[in-house]
Order: structure tokens, then sequence, then C-alpha cells
């Protein structure tokens, strides 16, 4: 699960999945809060399918959009994180119920770049390479399938950031350097601060694993399997990622709670977990409703051991069967390459912007409250920077299942890791094959 799904499981039901008008009722007071009337009845109308909390963002661009485009209605059809890309794949597979604009989460995107079912816009009359440049060079190839198709824009970005206590590591004497250095000085810290003050190094040992892999990965490096199509989880990197996991868990050093559930979302509020690493947008989901009573207490670092790696992130992309592609293409670049719409998804959501030209914006030196008055965006920024162009693979979200499942079966029933492995590569290999 990721941050969307989280508001979902714990906080909401979302917006109906059919909106009349432009938004949900649920929500039209947001809208109404900046009207702006069309200056003459629209003639065409442009269906956005998306998610929480992604939507809102749409939501709030919304008289903006209808300044633009009066001839345009844009109706947004937001569902729950999982029922929209399950929907989103049944429509894919079948043909019928495409919106002109699909929002697509990171975890999907491979898998959804990989069917063939949207337009590339590197063509005509898109030419999104003529863009490149206003987007984090990441982000961008995250939206690539085969061939080098661009078939999606990325709206968001999820720098990863070690999140931490600062106050229990000070009550331990431990310092940010000693858990940023490398992951043997993350863990020894982990133990001093277990001993002083009985809170746990992290949530869960699988984050530690998820980050590790990712560790040395380089340009054009894909995650799990390689550009051809080779499972890669064998290898000496998911060995090592492996065995980090286990001496968490063998250390006592993680709570063993799963993300975005309540004893997870409990263990920041009684102060229990000491770090976490996820994407820079935590700390707004910290804020604002998992632990917003530990305001002033938490600081943002690099991952350990020098890793640059994205945690989430959100696309759009248009579908070849769509009705309006024009108007579609005009609505993904303004959510994408607007400054002031992203100024605003990141005021208001937490949302880090995938263009570029807003990391030059003033609002990056701002402190931040929540982290003590820290000036986190920056480091956000550069690690934004720095986060190597991974390509995407259609069965990465089925590779991360297994992988999962094999992990869990060793940190929980002693399965050699080397065996978990080689399963792992069988059982993807047999499943993608299948696909």
């Amino acid at each position: 699960m990721n941050r969307r799904s989280a508001a979902c499981a714990l906080l909401a039901a979302g917006i109906s999945a059919a909106l009349p008008g432009t938004v949900s009722s649920a929500t039209s007071a947001m809208s109404a809060a900046a009207p702006v009337p069309p200056t003459r009845a629209p003639s065409s109308v442009l269906r956005v399918a998306t998610f929480p909390d992604l939507d809102r963002a749409a939501i709030a661009a919304a008289p903006r959009w209808r300044a633009l485009h009066p001839e345009v209605e844009l109706k947004l059809a937001s569902m729950q994180y999982a029922d929209h890309h399950l929907s989103m794949t049944t429509a894919l597979a079948t043909g019928s119920g495409l919106p002109d604009v699909m929002a697509i989460d990171l975890r999907y995107i491979g898998k959804f770049a990989g069917s063939g079912g949207f337009v590339d816009l590197n063509q005509a009359p898109y030419l999104a390479a003529s863009h490149a440049g206003d987007y984090v060079r990441f982000a961008l190839a995250q939206g690539v399938g085969p061939g080098g198709a661009q078939v999606a824009i990325p709206a968001d970005i999820g720098p990863g950031t070690l999140i931490y206590r600062h106050d229990l590591l000070e009550r331990a004497g431990v310092s940010e350097a000693e858990i940023t250095r490398d992951w043997a000085s993350y863990l020894a810290a982990g133990e001093r601060i277990r001993k002083a003050t009985g809170a746990y190094l992290m949530a869960d040992a699988a984050d530690l694993r998820d980050i590790a892999l990712r560790q040395g990965l380089q340009d054009g490096e894909g995650l799990y399997f390689d550009a051809d199509g080779r499972v890669l989880v064998e290898s000496a990197r998911f060995r090592h990622a492996f065995e980090l996991g286990r001496a968490a868990r063998r250390a006592g050093l993680d709570a063993r709670a799963i993300a975005w559930t309540n004893d997870w979302a409990a263990g920041f509020k009684q102060g229990r977990i000491a770090t976490q690493m996820m994407g820079a947008w935590l700390v707004g989901q910290l804020r604002n409703w998992i632990a917003p009573q530990t305001a002033g207490l938490w600081r943002s670092a690099p991952l350990p051991g020098g890793v640059r790696a994205a945690y989430g992130g959100s696309f759009y992309a248009i579908p070849k069967k769509a009705a309006n592609k024009s108007a579609a293409w005009d609505f993904i670049r303004l959510m994408t390459a607007d400054a002031q719409v992203q100024l605003d998804a990141l005021r208001q959501l937490d949302s880090f912007p995938a263009m570029r030209a807003v990391h030059r914006d003033p609002v990056m030196d701002e402190p931040i409250e929540f982290l003590g008055g820290q000036r986190a965006r920056l480091l956000w920024r550069e690690t934004a920077d720095r986060i190597p162009a991974i390509p995407v693979n259609r069965f990465d979200a089925l590779a991360t299942t297994v992988i999962r499942d094999e992990f869990e079966r060793v940190v929980a029933k002693g399965k050699a890791i080397a065996e978990a492995l080689a399963d792992a590569r069988h059982l993807i290999e047999r499943r993608a094959r299948r696909r």
C-alpha cells in the first residue's frame, strides 16, 4: 500500500465514481471557493479518472481549467485507490468505459505502460520529448513504455528520505550522521535507541529491504528485470537487502507494524518508532492526520548508505480510445507543467512537484514547522536531482508481491535467503509467462 491507499484505508471512503459536473457534492465547497463561470456554454466534455488524494489537485485546478477552456466541461471521476486501478485495468482490457485522461500511481505505471493501451505522447501533436526539460529526469523515465514510447507524464514525485524523531535520538545520544552513514551504523544506532528509549528503530524490516534493493542502481538499470527482461532477484543486491532486513528483525529493531495499518499509525503517535524510510510526502501525512501532536519532534535526513530512491509518484496518461485527446493533453500540461498548479499541490497536499521550474521557487527554502523549522525541501530537491532514471517493467508489481512474500518467509519462518530468492525467480518467471 502507499499514501493514497492509506488515506482510503484509514480515513475516508473517497469520492463517488461518477461525479456530476466538474466535482462531486462532497467536495463542491472546495471548488466553490474560487468560482470561475464559463463565458459560454461548453461544447465538449473532458473526462478524467483519478483517485484520492490526487483528485484534490484536479479539483483545486478546476477553476483555472474553466478560465482557460470554457468550451470544455471538466468531469472528474474519483474512486478509491485500488478500485480506480482495477477499474482502469478492466477498461483497458475491454476498451469500454475509458476516460480521456487516466491518473496512474507509480505502483501501477509499469503494468499500464506495457499494456499498449495509451497514446505515445512523443508523437505529434503532443511532442512530449520537446518538453522533457520541464520534468525531473527520473520521473519522466518512469512514464516510458516499450519501444521508448512516452505513455505517461509525471505530476508529483516522492524523493526518498529518512524521517526520524530528533528527541528519541537525542535521548539515546545518537547523531543524524550515525543513522545515515551506512547500514551497519544505522542498525547499531537502532540498538542504542532501543536500549535507551524503548522505541523501535523502524516500523517494519520490509521497509529496510525495499530501500536496500535500490542501492547502487544506475541509469537504465531495472529494479527487478534487466533490459532483456531477465529476472534479477538472485543478484547480490537482493541477497544483501534480504540479509539487512533479516538482521533488523533478529535484533528486535522493528515494530513489525505494516505500513498504513492502525498499529503503524499508533507507533508514530505514541513515540514507539524512531525512524521511517519513505517518500518526503510522509511529512504531510504525519502532520495532517497520523501524528499531528508530534509537531516539531521530527527531522528529515538522507537515506542511509547514500541510497537515492523514489518512493511513490503520480502520472497522467491518455488512452488510445479517448474521445477528446486534444483537451486531454491540455489538461495534462495544466496539471504537470503549470507552475501555479504545481505550487498549489505542494502547499495544499504536500505533493512534491515533478516540474523542475518549481524546484527553483523560493518555496523550497521555506522552513517546515513540523520538522522543527528545518528547510527540508532543499534536501528533497537535491535527492530528486540524483535519483537514477530506472526503467519500469510491466511485471514490476508482480515481482514486488513475490519478493514481499518470500521475504516474509525468511524473517518469519527461517527460510534460507538463497532458497527464497531462487523460488522468487522461478515464480516470477512462471507467472510472467502466463500473462
